[in-house]
């Protein structure tokens, strides 16, 4: 069992940046994709990032790239969600998730795990 706490979101203004961190138990988390995904009121789970296990593979979608990078801490066991030139439509619940798939990444049905998320705002 792996347990996971994302923190870092909070209120920012348009253009403004924020840090989300995705730490998580158990000497396993390393051998896990981890993924970030989020989801806005009335609206499905939206895939945002991956990262390898090796953390030498990562992805993002047309909406985020440029702007949003991934990056994890191995001797930390975090994963970290860098997020620059935030839009009012980045505003959503974040989450983390841990796969342990080779393909379908992008979809929330192929992780395992997930943590409870955190509140991201992007005001106008």
């Amino acid at each position: 069992q792996v347990h996971l706490v994302e923190s870092g979101g909070g209120l920012v203004q348009a253009g403004g940046s924020l840090r989300l961190s995705c730490t998580g138990s158990g000497r396993t988390f390393s051998s896990y994709v981890v993924g970030w995904f989020r989801q806005a009121p009335g609206k499905e789970r939206e895939f945002v990032s991956y990262i390898s296990a090796s953390g030498g593979l990562t992805w993002y979608p047309d909406s985020v790239k440029g702007r949003f990078a991934i990056s994890r801490d191995f001797a930390k066991n975090t994963v970290y969600l860098q997020m620059n030139s935030l839009k009012p439509e980045d505003t959503a619940v974040y989450y983390c998730a841990l796969s342990r798939s080779n393909g379908g990444l992008t979809r929330p049905g192929s992780y395992d795990y997930w943590g409870r998320g955190t509140q991201v705002t992007v005001s106008s």
